[in-house]
């Protein structure tokens, strides 16, 4: 297991964490950090405990957010496929359609060509 030391509001915390996670971690760690300077600087000093808590609550906020985001874009996209679905089966039946109108049509045009072959060769 691996170890990194990060810095929250100037603290150092050491923790632990996967072997390949150092960077990612810290990452975490200093993205927190910026929660709580921001909140730091738009209230002051008042106490490491409430500042934690809030930046926690910021942080939770904006992952409820993004959930919400991303539910709203799961169906979309569960829409978007079914409309999709439905387009295909349509150009399918189309597509039947047609050709099964361009066979009959061949038909009837080589049926003309031998009807006419026939006229032709009795004058």
């Amino acid at each position: 297991m691996a170890q990194v030391t990060v810095s929250i509001d100037g603290k150092q915390y050491r923790m632990a964490c996967d072997e390949g996670q150092e960077e990612h971690l810290i990452d975490l760690a200093q993205r927190f950090d910026r929660y709580v300077s921001h909140l730091k600087d738009s209230f002051g000093e008042i106490g490491d405990q409430r500042l934690t808590v809030m930046a926690g609550i910021m942080v939770m906020d904006e992952l409820s957010e993004l959930q919400k985001r991303i539910k709203g874009m799961e169906s979309e996209v569960q829409t978007l496929r079914k409309t999709r679905d439905d387009a295909l089966t349509k150009a399918d039946k189309n597509d039947a359609a047609l050709t099964g109108a361009l066979g009959a049509l061949a038909q009837r045009m080589e049926d003309l060509a031998g009807t006419l072959a026939v006229r032709k060769a009795a004058q």
